[in-house]
């Protein structure tokens, strides 16, 4: 039923992945361009069907928890400033036009631009209806730390393939924008609109997860807990100015910022996490700590400048490097990684970690990756789509990017880059409390024999209670490079003095090139 037109400027602002309202640049630009807002979230169906090659849930249950606490969270505070979301579930092309129908004469659709092709897709189709029915079309670019208007190359296509090289060409020459100053109250809906109701985990046929209480992240979504994780770690606790040091961590919350899962759905701005480690620097104390978050946010740019440069070669099985390598589509051995049963115990720990809770630690995700891609041959994809599935801080460019980086087949100049499962255990785990913590079957085991239970005597199995291939399997594949690490028990000392450090056998310059924020070093979060 079509409603009377309201009189003066409608500006329809649709949010995907911008699910706040500070430094919100499609709500700022329709509230000077317009009378009335319509601000909308769609739920996609496409976003809730199966991955591309293996078809896996692309959304689980972990992710829609928090998306949906986010955009629980974003509705009750465009309310306080005299606004509101609408919610419709639906392809985004076909609601708006709808909405276009129902409310009389919109003067434009506003929105943030995205990076990979179901996205383009999207706004390829919202354009067309925009055409159709003589409505402005406005799109933004909001979201990465530096504008890509503002980078140093005169085109996408010279974006550099190493990130080191990107990385000094943007610190050298480009500034980060400033964050932008949102109103205090937000102009008006139009009247007669239904707001919808926030669908829940069963709607899509899935169970509200419960919080495991192991988890390093038992967080909510929204822009309002994104804003008061970052006061906690940066004003509260100080622990930003030791970032660097633990972001190599494993256990609890606080070893790292944790803000990629925030990010990754736009509940907090790359540019007040910028505005707000400078206030930092200039107030507390600047050191590589402080650095580390914007290397690190960086990182985040990188891979979304890769998707656009690269498009969806960023999914291809040859990669950005078009490369020939015979992976294998071995199902017996993908389902023991991704259970958690690859008789390899720090694999296992932060597989089950992952499954348990939808998150993984930086410094897991490259060893899971690198165990998947290199240990077993599997066909890169694999990983990638199961991590689609499960990670509450899935972001397309920097989870692709990230295991193209890991299968040696992406932005790496090293060739065979491989990780020692046993030595990053030792490094990272010395004493075995992260693997006790997961694999409780193990946990008898003590100290940093845990790591190599096939090492051990069959009476300290039995006195461990673990009998292997029963309570424990035996590891499904061996690497030679292990057996210099078996049996190696560092003291709390050594184990601690080599935490924080890469893998012995890397050039020093690509040591720890990790980002907190999501996996390898980019989401490092």
């Amino acid at each position: 039923m079509r409603m009377m037109a309201a009189p003066g400027r409608i500006v329809i602002c649709l949010l995907r992945n911008d699910l706040r309202y500070h430094d919100n640049e499609v709500l700022l630009w329709a509230h000077r361009n317009a009378d009335y807002i319509v601000p909308l979230y769609c739920f996609d169906p496409r976003h809730y069907v199966g991955t591309h090659y293996y078809n896996f849930p692309k959304t689980g249950p972990h992710r829609l928890k928090f998306l949906l606490e986010s955009i629980k969270d974003l509705r009750n505070t465009l309310k306080k400033i005299g606004s509101n979301l609408l919610l419709r579930r639906g392809h985004p092309e076909n609601v708006i036009e709808d909405l276009i129908k129902q409310i009389g004469p919109v003067s434009a659709v506003a929105l943030q631009e995205e990076a990979t092709k179901e996205e383009l897709d999207v706004e390829k189709s919202l354009k067309q209806v925009c055409t159709r029915h003589g409505v402005k079309y406005h799109t933004i670019w909001g979201s990465t730390l530096y504008h890509r208007e503002d980078l140093p190359f005169r085109h996408i296509s010279g974006l550099p393939d190493i990130y080191t090289q990107f990385r000094k060409a943007v610190e050298a020459q480009c500034k980060v924008r400033p964050t932008l100053q949102m109103p205090e109250k937000l102009k008006p809906l139009p009247g007669g609109l239904e707001e919808g109701s926030v669908p829940t985990a069963e709607d899509f046929g899935e169970q509200d997860p419960l919080t495991d209480p192991r988890t390093a992240f038992p967080c909510s979504g929204g822009e309002s807990q994104a804003l008061q994780r970052l006061q906690h770690y940066f004003w509260d606790t100080n622990l930003v100015a030791s970032y660097k040091d633990t972001r190599n961590g494993l256990i609890g919350m606080d070893y790292s910022t944790k803000f990629a899962p925030w990010l990754a759905l736009g509940c907090i701005s790359p540019r007040y996490i910028f505005e707000q480690i400078r206030k930092y620097e200039k107030e507390q104390t600047a050191n590589q700590s402080t650095y580390w978050v914007i290397f690190e946010l960086l990182w985040r740019d990188y891979f979304r400048f890769v998707a656009l440069k690269y498009g969806r070669r960023i999914f291809f099985l040859r990669g950005l490097q078009d490369k020939e390598v015979p992976w294998k589509k071995d199902l017996k051995q993908f389902e023991a990684w991704k259970e958690g049963r690859t008789g390899v115990p720090f694999v296992d720990a932060n597989m089950r970690e992952l499954a348990m809770t939808g998150f993984m630690s930086n410094r897991g995700r490259q060893n899971v990756a690198s165990f998947l891609t290199k240990d077993l041959g599997l066909d890169w994809r694999m990983g990638a789509e199961w991590f689609e599935y499960l990670l509450v801080d899935y972001d397309v460019c920097s989870n692709y990017g990230n295991w193209l980086y890991s299968a040696g087949i992406g932005n790496d100049p090293r060739e065979n880059r491989k990780f020692n499962m046993i030595k990053q255990g030792l490094d990272y785990d010395g004493n075995g409390d992260y693997i006790r913590l997961w694999v409780p079957e193990l946990q008898e085991i003590k100290g940093g024999d845990v790591h190599t239970p096939w090492a051990l005597s069959n009476a300290a199995l039995a006195h461990a209670n673990v009998t292997l291939g029963d309570s424990y399997p035996f590891p499904i594949v061996m690497a030679p490079e292990w057996s210099r690490h078996v049996n190696q028990k560092p003291d709390s000392g050594a184990a601690s003095s080599r935490r924080g450090r890469g893998p012995s056998h890397m050039p020093k310059q690509h040591k720890n090139r990790g980002i907190d924020f999501y996996f390898s070093r980019n989401k490092n979060v």
